[in-house]
């Protein structure tokens, strides 16, 4: 059962909410897909280390470093290294459970992988080339990753910055149409080699330029894919892959911040019941941001001026040295407070927003190892101010690399998830817009007249909350009346806690769940 607030406006300062209740059975498939991921940019940073992570620990790689033995992991990933709150149990204690043993989920270790780089050097040469990983772990992942070579993949150089020529040695040719049926082969060549039942592409690429929208160009899908069978000059390749997975029954989440999502591809994916997901993954400076706006806001403070200022040496950060490319990223990490200033009508006007700037400078010294210094003024009470200045180091493709496994084990659970009513028949899907995946990206891609939510509590709350209530279990509230109140309130006298010796009894929000 869910329960929503219907709220009436009858004047500007008087609202009546109204409780409204609508009834949901949800059914999840138990049995995991086997999945195949192909990624675009797979000889990138983010590519390769991700890659290299799965191997390693597929394979237990241990090795030395100048801290001692070092061991695989999946830190940084909210499926494999976070817990969820079940339940209290009969004493009184909360009970806590591994993510990924709410619902059955895609193991990293059985991930297959694929996938197109501009450049043509194999897995383990990018790997050295990024200077990410560990030497020592390099070392014992070569063997397993010389053989892995990109496929060739789109590359139109008025999209990315001018100095990604020197890397673009392997390369699709032929017109936009052309290329748009090769990914497709591939795909297909890629799922019926390795007996996948499901394949999900993503981009992990350069960040492209913005591009236009224009009425008959992409603006439905039709004209999109009329607009690449002429061979449009403003199509992108990003584009074209989403449309080519699409086309080939596969989800599609764009790791960056281009718009590769032009109204003609969002409008493609309803029409083909196809999963989409982005933009851009949030692993650093803009998480942090989600989160202590959202602080700041809430506590009835207000933020008046934001500056974030970046530094890195990879080559994200050489593309994104082009006035273009970091143009689309500074629409990305900009727009991160909007639904937070939004929500406080005392502190904002409406249309009034913080003064915001991002700032991304490239310097080749520093590498993968990102510098992002942050400043946060704020008015507070009777006209005085505060600051808060922020400095985090963060090596970008280690944060990522987490956030593209929970993308793709995430999206592989929502296929398995459907929905009906008593007044519907038969069940339905998630909408094949999947905001669900909002916690890991900076500019969340919602169905069309949706809200988007930046907030990370609320981003992280929808995931844990769906996944309760796929175990028919109520959404976390955090009220614990059970603690502020006396016991004999909720005690059932209908029931006994020795009565089910098979299991331990817990509560979760005053409902019994048996161990």
């Amino acid at each position: 059962v869910g329960i929503f607030n219907s709220i009436q406006s009858y004047l500007s300062s008087f609202f009546q909410c109204k409780p409204t209740s609508s009834v949901l059975n949800i059914r999840t498939q138990r049995k995991v897909s086997k999945v195949g991921v192909m990624l675009i940019g797979w000889g990138g940073n983010n590519g390769s280390t991700v890659t290299g992570a799965i191997l390693a620990n597929k394979h237990n790689l241990c090795w030395q470093s100048k801290d001692g033995l070092k061991k695989p992991n999946w830190y940084g990933s909210i499926t494999q290294s976070s817990t969820v709150r079940l339940g209290m149990d009969s004493s009184g204690k909360d009970v806590y459970v591994p993510m990924n043993s709410l619902l059955p989920m895609v193991d990293p270790d059985d991930i297959v992988l694929d996938g197109w780089d501009i450049s043509s050097v194999n897995l383990a040469d990018a790997m050295e080339r990024s200077k990410v990983l560990d030497f020592n772990l390099q070392i014992q992942l070569r063997p397993y990753m010389e053989h892995m070579k990109p496929r060739p993949s789109i590359y139109f150089p008025e999209f990315i910055a001018a100095n990604q020529a020197g890397r673009a040695d392997n390369v699709l040719s032929g017109t936009k149409q052309e290329v748009l049926d090769q990914v497709r082969r591939d795909i297909r060549d890629f799922k019926q080699k390795n007996s996948l039942d499901q394949v999900i592409v993503l981009w992990t690429a350069n960040t492209e330029r913005f591009s236009d929208i224009v009425q008959g160009l992409n603006d439905t899908a039709e004209n999109l894919l009329e607009s690449i069978q002429k061979n449009a000059a403003e199509v992108s390749p990003s584009t074209i892959f989403a449309v080519a997975s699409i086309l080939e029954g596969c989800t599609y989440i764009n790791g960056a911040p281009q718009n590769t999502f032009v109204p003609g591809a969002i409008d493609l994916a309803e029409k083909k019941k196809v999963f989409i997901a982005g933009d851009d993954f949030k692993s650093g400076q803009t998480k942090v941001k989600s989160v202590l706006v959202d602080f700041l806001v809430t506590a009835g403070i207000k933020p008046v001026s934001i500056v974030s200022y970046n530094h890195l040496g990879n080559n994200d950060g050489y593309n994104l040295s082009a006035p273009q490319q970091f143009r689309s990223k500074e629409i990305s990490k900009s727009n991160v407070v909007d639904d937070m200033v939004a929500s406080n009508s005392i502190l904002y006007r409406p249309g009034e927003k913080p003064d915001h700037t991002v700032v991304i400078k490239y310097v080749p010294y520093v590498g993968d190892s990102k510098r992002a210094l942050d400043e946060y003024t704020s008015e507070i009470l009777l006209g005085g101010h505060n600051t808060i200045s922020m400095h985090n180091t963060c090596e970008d493709s280690l944060l990522a690399s987490p956030l593209i496994l929970d993308l793709i084990i995430l999206a592989e659970l929502s296929s398995r998830i459907q929905f009906t009513s008593p007044t519907v028949a038969e069940y339905t899907y998630f909408h094949p817009v999947l905001s669900i995946l909002s916690y890991l990206c900076k500019a969340p891609l919602v169905p069309p007249g949706t809200p988007v939510v930046n907030a990370l509590a609320q981003q992280r709350s929808c995931i844990e909350n769906i996944l309760r209530a796929c175990l028919s279990l109520p959404p976390e509230n955090s009220m614990t009346l059970e603690h502020k109140l006396p016991r004999r309130l909720f005690q059932d006298k209908s029931k006994s806690i020795d009565s089910h010796p098979q299991g331990d009894k817990m509560v979760s929000n005053n409902h019994d769940i048996i161990g």
